[in-house]
């Protein structure tokens, strides 16, 4: 697919990147910038005890979720020392690995699950797993084709098994309601669901949140609504859709329009403007918070 992609671009046009480091010098809030970016660094490189699972999912496709899963993926293993797991739960020939710029696929979600044994060593884990920068690995839904369904049993016997690798997992699911999706946003320790900042967008999230108000209250209280703003002018008022999201009980983090992850293809964070970069890190910063809060 390489072949067919124009030269990436970046998330920002030069001049609005020329004007934002002007204003930093002469402004005295790049003080309180680097105070909020110090503060979120701290939360993302806290040590856990336990591998914290982290489910991405939507309510329907374009909604952002695979690049969701891969900017909380990259920004984990960007801050932290430990081994930092993305895995494609949608065997449906999911786009992971393409975002994640993987350049082979071997073993599969559904593979592993029949292969992890108690007595390997992280060494042999990572060895059916595909490498990503800054100690991250990736384990993909298919194999560049359609791949057999995975059933719950499996998709929990494979991240019950994997769990105790890996600092951080980042799972990329089906859309809801597929029902992997909803086991794991029961299992995760933290969700995130993927929300494009339109008017139908908002208005299916917004039924899914309801939804999860009716269960356990912890579910909704461990859920952040990533809202992806898709275009430079988007057709509703976001911050307004924000609150109204947010009244559900859900945390709610608004992703600003980027050219570079607009375009798809390979994520390449040196790329993205610095409004996404920021929003991408306090993003990951809160869902990881929350993940801590349950075991």
């Amino acid at each position: 697919m390489a072949a067919v992609a124009r030269r990436p671009a970046r998330g920002e046009p030069v001049h609005v990147r020329a004007g934002r480091a002007l204003r930093r010098v002469v402004s005295a809030s790049a003080s309180r910038e680097v105070a909020a970016l110090t503060r979120t660094a701290e939360v993302l490189q806290r040590p856990v005890t336990t591998g914290r699972q982290i489910a991405v999912t939507s309510i329907r496709g374009g909604a952002g979720k695979t690049t969701v899963t891969a900017l909380l993926g990259t920004t984990y293993a960007h801050y932290r020392q430990d081994p930092v797991l993305l895995v494609e739960a949608d065997p449906a020939l999911g786009s992971l690995p393409l975002r994640l710029g993987a350049a082979s696929l071997r073993w599969t979600t559904a593979d592993l699950a029949d292969i992890v044994a108690p007595q390997m060593s992280l060494l042999d884990v990572t060895g059916y797993l595909v490498q990503l920068p800054d100690n991250a690995w990736l384990l993909p839904g298919s194999q560049g084709r359609i791949g057999a369904m995975i059933d719950t049993v499996t998709y929990e016997r494979v991240m019950v098994a994997l769990r105790r690798y890996f600092g951080v997992t980042v799972v990329d699911c089906e859309t809801l309601p597929a029902e992997v999706a909803r086991a794991a946003l029961s299992a995760a320790q933290a969700r995130v669901l993927a929300a494009p900042a339109t008017l139908d967008g908002v208005a299916a999230t917004y039924a899914v949140l309801q939804w999860l108000r009716a269960l356990p209250p912890h579910v909704i209280e461990g859920t952040v609504v990533a809202l992806s703003v898709m275009s430079p002018r988007p057709g509703i008022d976001v911050a307004a859709a924000a609150e109204r999201l947010a009244t559900t009980g859900a945390r709610v983090h608004v992703l600003p329009h980027d050219r570079h992850l607009a375009a798809g293809g390979r994520l390449r964070t040196e790329l993205l403007s610095r409004p996404a970069r920021l929003a991408a890190a306090r993003l990951a910063a809160e869902v990881f918070e929350l993940s801590q809060k349950r075991r």
